[in-house]
């Protein structure tokens, strides 16, 4: 895990200056904003302390929030994100991830895009609804919730094939 660290942090402050100097900016038809900061508890390494992983989640929502004047709802949403993340790991990898033999630069593409999906709608969901906060908006919340998840996927995957260490 020392190793790991050094990682993590320059992780964590190139996601949030990308999401706060890009990632914000980008509007495709009103709606449509990517949130690549997810992929911060995407790949945080699985073996870790429940409560720091959920601590750092939150600092991370927390940050971004401070530079995009949001009020608290992507800490909100990546919190909800990252406290469901054990489960959506077992649903996506099964017995991977039951034996603690997950790495996602190892895993196939299929999985790893199951994965970081269900993840982002999650994230997502959570955070289009506490934005809008109403239920007369409920399909509005929807729609901006599908389209926004599958540009940020789209994004998301692309930077992980980019970014992947496992060259063949």
């Amino acid at each position: 895990m020392n190793k790991a660290i050094p990682l993590l942090v320059i992780r964590f402050i190139v996601l949030v200056l990308f999401q706060v100097l890009i990632g914000n900016h980008i509007n495709f038809l009103d709606t449509i904003n990517p949130y690549i900061y997810i992929l911060f508890i995407i790949y945080f390494p699985v073996q870790n302390n429940r409560m720091l992983f959920l601590f750092i989640s939150f600092l991370l929502g927390l940050t971004v929030d401070l530079f995009s004047d949001s009020g608290g709802i992507h800490a909100a949403a990546i919190l909800t994100a990252a406290y469901a993340r054990p489960v959506i790991l077992k649903f996506s990898f099964g017995s991977l991830y039951q034996n603690h033999n997950l790495k996602l630069s190892t895993t196939d593409l299929s999985t790893k895009i199951v994965y970081i999906s269900l993840v982002t709608f999650i994230h997502h969901l959570v955070l289009f609804s506490l934005e809008t906060f109403s239920v007369s908006r409920t399909i509005f919340v929807l729609q901006k919730t599908l389209f926004t998840s599958i540009f940020t996927i789209l994004l998301c995957i692309i930077l992980s094939i980019i970014f992947s260490r496992n060259t063949k």
